[in-house]
């Protein structure tokens, strides 16, 4: 059983930096597919960046030339650098893996089927203030 836990989430101003990290555990190797997601208060959960087990990143053109993804297999780790934050970006981000290979930002496709990440961490608070 993968588990995840982020870290890093904090309270910014606009323009500000912040990094977040998600530590797993029962982890064996680099074939997870792994992403960040956030859900604002009152909005639907939306996916954020993705890294997939071939090192291929996929980012929301929302936050593309802003946040970058990576992920350290040695240490179990993934990452979200977010830089010229906005006031937009104030959400919980969470973490989710998952073994399969085909991942993007809406979740897993197996087939003609998009499947939710099987994995999640529980979340951490981003709140940018204008």
């Amino acid at each position: 059983q993968l588990q995840l836990v982020e870290s890093g989430g904090g309270s910014v101003q606009a323009g500000g930096s912040l990094r977040l990290s998600c530590a797993a555990s029962g982890y064996t190797g680099s074939s997870y597919c792994m992403g960040w997601f956030r859900q604002a208060p009152g909005k639907a959960r939306e996916g954020v960046a993705v890294v997939r087990s071939d090192g291929t990143t996929i980012y929301a053109d929302s936050v593309k030339g802003r946040f970058t993804i990576s992920k350290d297999n040695a240490k179990n780790s993934l990452y979200l650098q977010m830089n010229s934050l906005k006031p937009e970006d104030t959400a919980m981000y969470y973490c989710a893996a998952d073994r399969r290979t085909f991942c993007s930002l809406r979740g897993v496709v197996v087939g003609l089927v998009t499947y939710p990440y099987n994995y999640w961490g529980q979340g951490t608070q981003v709140t940018v203030s204008s």
